[in-house]
């Protein structure tokens, strides 16, 4: 009977374990980051979810709201596709930072906002670790350093986004160790009213399309 209860145990505890990582994870402006982050129970943080979501899953917005800053170790889609799902980044470094081995990032369907009638956040999307990152139809402002800042080797994929009233830099593809070479295609892209459009260097490459820089 001893072996039986241990058996028990250890199932439970092994379910418990698989449903805390779930392929598709959603969040609300009425969830609850305590929640697994399933459709009926959702997170209300794109940061309560990214823990509950297996590496190559993705995050779903169910409703319009502020799902606040994230740092992603893994691969993963975040997007608000049929919504308006935000990341007001006040006060953070970066609205999203990309900061993990290998990683594939897909950002969708998003409105990242550094706070105004002053730009408060730092950077809004930043990859310093991953391998490639997609950024399309996503709105991004109001950054006191970069829209977007590329500072290592990686593919990278712009589409159908507009950057503005960053301070330093619009888009910034510029590697912290050079060289090394940064793949960038900017497909439909508005970088405007920042204090430089674009900047490549130390190994930055870019095919640019239908823009505005």
């Amino acid at each position: 009977m001893k072996r039986l209860g241990l058996c028990l145990t250890l199932c439970v505890l092994v379910a418990g374990a698989a449903f805390g990582q779930a392929t598709r994870t959603w969040v609300s402006g009425v969830g609850d980051d305590v929640n697994p982050c399933s459709r009926t129970a959702p997170c209300k943080t794109f940061a309560g979810a990214i823990s509950k979501t297996a590496a190559g899953g993705e995050i779903d917005a169910l409703d319009p709201g502020g799902y606040g800053a994230v740092t992603i170790t893994k691969s993963i889609t975040i997007q608000g596709t049929g919504t308006m799902a935000s990341s007001l980044s006040s006060g953070s470094p970066s609205a999203i930072l990309i900061n993990g081995a290998g990683v594939v990032v897909t950002l969708r369907n998003l409105s990242i906002n550094g706070g105004t009638p002053v730009a408060l956040g730092t950077n809004g999307v930043r990859l310093i670790q991953g391998a490639k990152l997609i950024v399309e139809n996503v709105d991004i402002q109001n950054m006191a350093n970069r829209c977007v800042s590329i500072e290592v080797a990686a593919n990278v994929e712009i589409i159908n986004t507009t950057m503005s009233n960053c301070t330093s830099v619009g888009y910034a593809a510029v590697p912290t160790v050079a060289p090394a070479t940064i793949r960038s295609g900017l497909n439909n892209v508005r970088s405007v009213h920042n204090g430089t459009g674009a900047q490549f260097s130390n190994g930055g490459i870019a095919t640019v399309f239908n823009s505005d820089i």
